[in-house]
């Protein structure tokens, strides 16, 4: 008996969605990819995320400016293009939907009805573009001040300051800008009174110990009780994105480690490995196995910080000293291999920065011992503890099925009973290699977002054992032409070589045309770079997904109906970074 072959996804989606013209595009990192007229993509959308085992999981969505774009072949004719990164959970499979966009300004109708998540994103691609999206319930800047003129990812937009004329802040423009940041509740979606109370408006931030950064919560108060909040975020914003397009494919790794600042090399990790997925480089095993052992060490790095600072805000004043204190030790090691502490920007397109040093397994295996014994230590004073029980169980509590619709990953997920983590369901860098767990709690609580980071701590020392007790001998660089920087052994042997390392170190290397995303676990969540290259030395379109922003917009959700003090319990058990919001 012959077994009927699965028809491939194109076919599926053909026969799910008859009268819909679809366009299959091929990409460097084989997620399938298709074009769908604006017309018909919002319904094409509800039918893929309501179908059995659909993409219920609205990744990411951004755009890209094609008005100077010029390796486009195939592709269908657009201003602008809206794209929509989709997940299927069930099926472990990732689906890029593209929608050309005519005009200057162009418009599309909203998704905020299928997901909610999508409201934030919406507001940035108009803040960042200028692509308004119909039937939004609050298109508005997000990430740039009120006052701001022109949308900074546009391809006109100046990206430097040299691009622009001397600032000037007249006396006009002073009262502007003071009117912008007069607090009106209404421009906010919130009320002043209801027909039995008058509602308190405080404001939490942006300079407040407890939001971790400059970030402003404007809570709705009835007495004590958080009727409403509203996040506002973009103090931190420094136009990272932007960056990207003014920076060589090499010289843009150090700005990567600025993202999620307290992850390090996990930030490089997804940036290069889309570079890589772009110019077809494969690197060596003994690469993958150093970036394991890193990105470990700087995951236990982040989640240090993370746990000395939330029993602060609780209002223990003794783990944050004995955490930072374990902090330095990942640091000493850091130092000791990379060169750097808390910035390394350690990874390069196809591989290391160099080879490991001499006696690194003893300093890591050193560590792995101390950190094992200081945790159930750390687990006495704060877990056990009954106050910090009594301010985390119950408290800003969600489901799965309400993390999925607002696009939540990392321990957050993993609080609410799924086991998801993308090292294990995308294994990369050579994760399926490694034995490990995947922590989950059950209530999806501060409390079980607090123990599951604290399991993970456990796990990533796990696998830093493994990737000690087998480290494979190699190579620390792929042997590709378009590496960087390098290899220079074989530049002193004739002029045509040393030339090619020259142009390589200075320029940075061609990338060939094409599109590709890599996505990571890293330690707040899903960490994911999409790049676009235009075949030249410099990216024509760099987005970061990044986890703290989509965390951060369901703050109102999961504060409601609790008080101002659970408010910092929740701030902190969401463990975030403004930079990560930002960008």
């Amino acid at each position: 008996m012959t077994a009927t072959a699965k028809p491939s996804l194109d076919q599926e989606l053909a026969a799910q969605f008859p009268g819909t013209e679809l366009l299959p595009q091929e990409t460097r990192d084989g997620v399938p990819t298709f074009w769908v007229r604006k017309d018909q993509v919002h319904e094409m959308l509800r039918g893929l995320k309501t179908a059995a085992g659909g993409f219920r999981f609205l990744y990411d969505l951004t755009a890209i400016d094609e008005r100077e774009r010029k390796m486009r072949e195939g592709q269908p004719a657009s201003d602008f293009t809206l794209i929509y990164h989709l997940l299927s959970m069930d099926r472990r499979q990732f689906l890029r939907l593209k929608t050309p966009l005519e005009g200057e300004y162009p418009a599309i109708e909203t998704i905020v009805d299928l997901w909610p998540s999508a409201a934030w994103y919406e507001r940035e691609v108009y803040d960042m573009f200028g692509v308004r999206f119909d039937n939004h319930p609050n298109l508005r800047r997000i990430l740039m001040p009120r006052t701001w003129q022109g949308h900074p990812l546009r391809r006109e937009h100046p990206a430097r300051a040299t691009e622009m004329g001397p600032f000037v802040m007249l006396e006009d423009k002073v009262d502007a800008e003071q009117e912008a940041l007069r607090f009106k509740p209404e421009e906010w979606g919130l009320q002043r009174s209801s027909a039995d109370a008058d509602y308190l408006f405080l404001n939490l931030g942006p300079q407040h110990p407890g939001t971790h950064g400059v970030l402003r919560v404007i809570m709705q108060l009835d007495g004590e009780e958080v009727v409403d909040c509203v996040p506002e975020i973009g103090f931190h914003h420094r136009g990272a994105e932007k960056m990207g397009e003014r920076q060589s494919w090499h010289t843009y790794i150090p700005y990567t480690d600025r993202i999620d600042y307290l992850g390090g090399v996990l930030n490089n990790l997804p940036y290069v490995m889309a570079v890589e997925a772009l110019a077809g480089i494969k690197v060596p095993d003994r690469v993958k196995v150093i970036r394991v052992m890193v990105c470990e060490l700087f995951r236990i790095a982040s989640h240090l910080v993370w746990y000395g600072t939330f029993a602060q805000d609780l209002g223990q004043m003794s783990p944050v000293f004995f955490t930072f204190n374990d902090r330095e030790r990942i640091f000493d090691i850091i130092e000791a291999v990379c060169g750097g502490r808390m910035h390394p920007s350690w990874f390069r397109i196809g591989g290391v920065a160099q080879d490991l040093p001499a006696g690194w397994d003893t300093m890591v295996r050193g560590y792995v011992e101390h950190q094992r014994k200081q945790m159930g230590e750390y687990d006495r004073i704060v877990l056990d503890n009954s106050l910090i029980q009594a301010r985390t169980r119950g408290i800003g509590d969600f489901t799965t099925d309400e993390a999925i619709e607002w696009g939540v990953t990392g321990p957050g997920l993993r609080a609410t009973g799924l086991a998801w983590d993308f090292r294990k369901a995308f294994p990369y860098s050579g994760y399926d290699q490694f034995e490990f767990d995947i922590p989950t709690g059950a209530r999806g609580d501060c409390f079980d977002r607090a123990v599951v980071h604290v399991q993970e701590i456990r796990q990533s020392l796990r696998i830093i054992e493994q990737c000690v007790n087998n480290m494979p001998a190699g190579p620390y660089k792929a042997d590709h032409p378009l590496t960087t920087p390098p290899l220079k052994e074989r530049t002193m042997q004739d002029i045509e070589t040393l030339i090619t390392h020259f142009l390589n170190v200075s320029w940075g290397p061609v990338i060939p045309a094409g599109e590709a995303f890599a996505g990571i676990e890293g330690a707040k969540g899903a960490n994911g770079y999409y790049l676009v290259s235009d075949g030249g030395t410099i990216a024509y379109r760099v987005r970061i997904r990044t986890p703290s922003f989509a965390h951060m917009q369901m703050l109102p959700l999961i504060s409601r109906g609790f008080t101002v003090p659970d408010m910092l319990a929740i701030l902190g058990a969401m463990d975030f970074v403004l930079a990560d919001i930002d960008r």
